[in-house]
């Protein structure tokens, strides 16, 4: 479960440039609840991802996964608890390490030896099983350098990397955007599965609006640093990919 409580930031505080990155901004999600972000460019969908994984510190607010507030912890002590997937798949992985090394990396997240030399028996049969789902042949290549793998492969590493070590968020920062139709249409039904599957709470970021209302149960747009529309159930079923562009107009924040 997400809670963000009165999230605050603003950039350039007393400049004559300053922006209001995050106004305010409240936000419940609960613990299997899979939403879509939208909103167009520097309305805060970026900022308020940092400010979960900690990035930066708000400047007031509050944020508290799954009852742990996080507020003030620096990144390497929220990152067991958040799952964060990249729009560019050459992000969240070491490409001069083996996918059996990074995937070992992500499994130890949170653990209290995660420095435990070398890769189990136990750890790699189970790596081998949750890579076969995908598809792509990477359960034969656990030893293969990850720069040596094509786009939607380490995006799929990336997805399993994100998620092995049972977070109990999952941020999508339009994860299946660079990729082809088919590896983007991939990654995101083993998303679907794999959010379903753990009980995410998650969120995913993009910039199509057809995937924005057609993915998960609810539909949340920012605006300006705020929430301007919030959508789920029948409201959502029944709305249009038309009708929502027309919340894009600057200066309006509408809720249905």
């Amino acid at each position: 479960m997400l809670v963000i409580d009165k999230a605050q930031k603003t950039f350039l505080q007393g400049m004559p440039n300053q922006r209001v990155a995050l106004d305010s901004l409240s936000l419940t999600l609960a613990q299997g609840e899979f939403a879509t972000m939208i909103g167009s460019n520097g309305a805060g969908k970026s900022t308020l991802f940092n400010a979960i994984t900690g990035a930066f510190l708000l400047d007031s607010g509050r944020i508290t996964v799954n009852g742990v507030d996080i507020t003030w912890r620096p990144p390497h002590k929220r990152a067991f608890q958040i799952g964060y997937l990249f729009q560019d798949p050459m992000k969240g992985t070491a490409p001069h390490m083996t996918i059996v090394e990074n995937l070992s990396l992500a499994y130890s997240r949170g653990r209290r030896s995660p420095l435990r030399p070398g890769v189990t028996k136990k750890d790699a049969a189970f790596f081998r099983t949750q890579l076969a789902r995908f598809g792509m042949g990477l359960e034969d290549r656990l030893d293969a350098k990850v720069g040596l793998l094509s786009g939607g492969q380490r995006q799929a590493l990336s997805l399993l990397m994100s998620t092995v070590a049972g977070p109990g968020l999952l941020l999508l920062d339009e994860h299946t955007a660079a990729l082809d139709p088919v590896a983007a249409e991939k990654i995101m039904v083993l998303t679907k599965e794999i959010v379903q599957e753990q009980n995410l709470a998650a969120i995913m970021i993009t910039h199509n609006i057809r995937q924005a209302l057609a993915v998960g149960s609810r539909t949340i747009m920012l605006e300006d640093g705020r929430i301007a529309l919030d959508i789920s159930g029948e409201a959502r079923k029944d709305m249009t990919p038309a009708a929502l562009m027309q919340h894009y107009t600057p200066g309006t924040a509408s809720k249905v």
